[in-house]
């Protein structure tokens, strides 16, 4: 690890610490908390989010087609959009990844907004690569807010994805490689507790997910034969639901790979932590607990 003790990362100069694990439990808190925090320039943070990277940098376009595609469908706005008239375009923020969640879609019934499976499953690979990209990005993005903007400190904010797009059981993985070699690589790892709330949380309110092809076609067939239906009956948000509570059981022994190649803290540790000096604290006592069990 960059910080073998937790001394030497509480002496660092230069904090460079990245979140992973399942969205809901932290990450995007911790790392608003350490950006928003008022501070001397040395000890500011740079916020960067693998997702806002992924839905400006490497999926704008196709997000953007997507609205012109659908105002081309409104004889008004597609007269509008040919005159070049009107500008398209989507308002993702870091707490706002709306336009990205409604590209990639749901697989199901048209009608109820859902997409062939085979459009999804190519939104999926877009996402893929994109997240792979964006991940990649975050090195020379901690040169680029030192040299720009002075800020020593930053914080890397994962998808909750990023555990299907590397391979933590395969020591020569790249993207691996490369984010243990520049950032301390953090888990907030959830209990089941936080797990059922989170299958509760997203039964309220389902959105598009990505996940591994393989894992996904398994589901897809799976689900349309354990409930009867067709590719272009299936009710695209009853399919997510079903396949988001399999998903984390998925993905958790992945995260669990991935801590090997850092440390790892708890979504209880994650809600005592209001500000830097707490939560570099809960960092340095997770890199000395992690020494003492090696």
């Amino acid at each position: 690890m960059i910080y073998p003790t937790g001394a030497d990362y509480l002496n660092a100069t230069d904090k460079r610490i990245l979140l992973f694990g399942m969205s809901g439990l932290g990450k995007t808190y911790l790392s608003n908390m350490l950006r928003d925090m008022p501070a001397a320039q040395e000890d500011k943070w740079f916020h960067y989010s693998v997702d806002y990277r992924i839905g400006t940098r490497y999926m704008g376009e196709y997000i953007a087609d997507n609205f012109k595609r659908e105002a081309m469908k409104v004889p008004l706005l597609r007269e509008l959009l040919m005159t070049d008239s009107v500008f398209i375009a989507s308002n993702i923020t870091f707490n706002n990844l709306a336009p990205l969640s409604t590209y990639l879609g749901k697989p199901g019934d048209p009608a109820k907004g859902g997409l062939p499976f085979d459009d999804y499953m190519k939104r999926q690979e877009q996402h893929r690569q994109a997240e792979i990209a964006a991940t990649l990005d975050a090195r020379p993005f901690i040169d680029r807010a030192k040299d720009i903007y002075g800020y020593r400190n930053f914080i890397c904010d994962t998808s909750g994805s990023i555990c299907e797009v590397v391979n933590p059981f395969d020591p020569e993985d790249r993207v691996m490689n490369q984010l243990a070699d520049t950032l301390l690589m953090v888990w907030i790892k959830g209990s089941e507790g936080h797990t059922a709330e989170l299958v509760r949380r997203f039964d309220r309110a389902p959105k598009p997910m990505y996940y591994q092809p393989a894992f996904l076609h398994a589901a897809w067939e799976e689900y349309r034969a354990q409930h009867g239906v067709t590719a272009v009956d299936c009710d695209p948000d009853h399919f997510v639901r079903w396949t988001y509570a399999r998903a984390l059981a998925h993905r958790q022994p992945r995260y669990a790979a991935m801590a090997d190649w850092g440390i790892t803290v708890t979504a209880e540790d994650v809600a005592q932590v209001k500000s830097p000096a707490g939560f570099d604290a809960m960092i340095a006592s997770a890199i000395d607990r992690r020494r003492l069990q090696a």
